[in-house]
């Protein structure tokens, strides 16, 4: 029996969320406690049958609407996958006919919260493409995963910044420049750079429990930018700054100055209205059990607050997270 087995992990964004849609840098890191997990099967059954217990999908693929999530990542794979010739004396999976595809059995389970801030959507499509990679013998490399779950995060989020496909896809933490909009121009949506962590440092994650609605957040900013682009920009180019300070502190291992980074962040995020009480909260629980800052994560008005703590501070601070109204915290490293 053929397998094909793949993982890819969640991710946070340290600083500059929102500004990146305008062309400021970005900062985000992998959350390897997180991740979503594809196996594909031979399968006795006519079909692509699919089981995410997750979201209690269990179905034929020709069953979902084109426009359903998973279907929109398999049926585009299969698409481009047919577009090429299989390397030499390794065909593909016998088909049942010409143009159909292998009987198969997909596996999908996701210990990322989904619509928080974690990039549950990106990393499903990451371990989803490159299982039919493997499984159909269609190589593909990370910059052409990368440019196809950003195509996929398109459909689904209307303008994303393409950081949730970067990190996700390259598993490392990564700086972020979103590319100027183009019809003319595809693939991964930025300039992408990895960059070395100086010394390891931790972070606390905090979830609201409420779905963070990304595409809403987003467009709501656009219309703040729209009816003032002055003001605007010199918001964004505030936030493209503390980046470039963060970024510079990493590198250097001077993560102590991120506290106050992040606390100025998340000040000019409530400006652009994507914060929430409930994030303002859980930011405000943090500082005052003795993180060194917070913010808020994603997209906004729910989803997820990280805090930067002293490792022998993290289990309190995700104590006093919990008690402050957080369904569920993740203590990570950065390294």
């Amino acid at each position: 029996m053929t397998t094909a087995y793949a993982s890819a992990p969640g991710k946070i964004i340290l600083f500059g969320e929102h500004a990146v849609v305008y062309g400021r840098p970005a900062l985000a890191v992998p959350v390897t406690q997180v991740h979503a997990d594809v196996e594909i099967l031979d399968s006795d059954r006519a079909g692509i049958w699919i089981n995410a217990p997750d979201v209690n999908l269990h179905a034929e693929l020709n069953t979902l609407p084109s426009d359903h999530p998973l279907a929109s990542v398999i049926h585009n794979f299969l698409f481009v996958s047919r577009q090429s010739p299989s390397p030499a004396g390794r065909g593909r999976p016998e088909r049942s006919g010409e143009g159909k595809f292998p009987n198969l059995k997909i596996k999908i389970s996701s210990t990322i919260p989904v619509a928080s801030g974690l990039g549950s959507g990106a990393a499903v499509t990451v371990a989803l493409t490159r299982a039919f990679s493997s499984f159909l013998f269609h190589p593909m490399t990370d910059e052409e995963i990368n440019a196809f779950t950003y195509e996929i995060e398109k459909l689904h989020h209307g303008t994303p910044s393409g950081i949730d496909n970067t990190v996700i896809t390259y598993a490392k933490p990564v700086y972020f420049v979103k590319y100027p909009p183009s019809p003319d121009r595809r693939g991964t949506g930025g300039e992408v750079e990895t960059f070395r962590v100086g010394h390891p440092f931790t972070i606390v994650i905090g979830d609201t429990g409420i779905s963070a609605p990304t595409k809403e957040s987003v467009g709501d900013v656009r219309k703040l930018w729209e009816a003032d682009k002055s003001t605007w920009e010199k918001v964004f180019d505030k936030v493209g700054e503390i980046v470039e300070q963060a970024e510079n502190a990493i590198e250097s291992g001077k993560w102590e100055l991120l506290g106050d980074l992040m606390n100025a962040n998340h000040e000019l995020l409530q400006k652009m209205t994507v914060s929430s009480p409930e994030l303002d909260i859980l930011v405000t629980a943090a500082r005052n059990a003795g993180a060194l800052g917070a913010k808020m994560s994603g997209g906004g008005r729910g989803g997820n607050m990280i805090a930067l703590v002293q490792p022998e501070m993290a289990e309190s601070v995700s104590l006093s997270l919990k008690e402050a109204g957080a369904k569920n915290t993740i203590i990570t490293q950065v390294s």
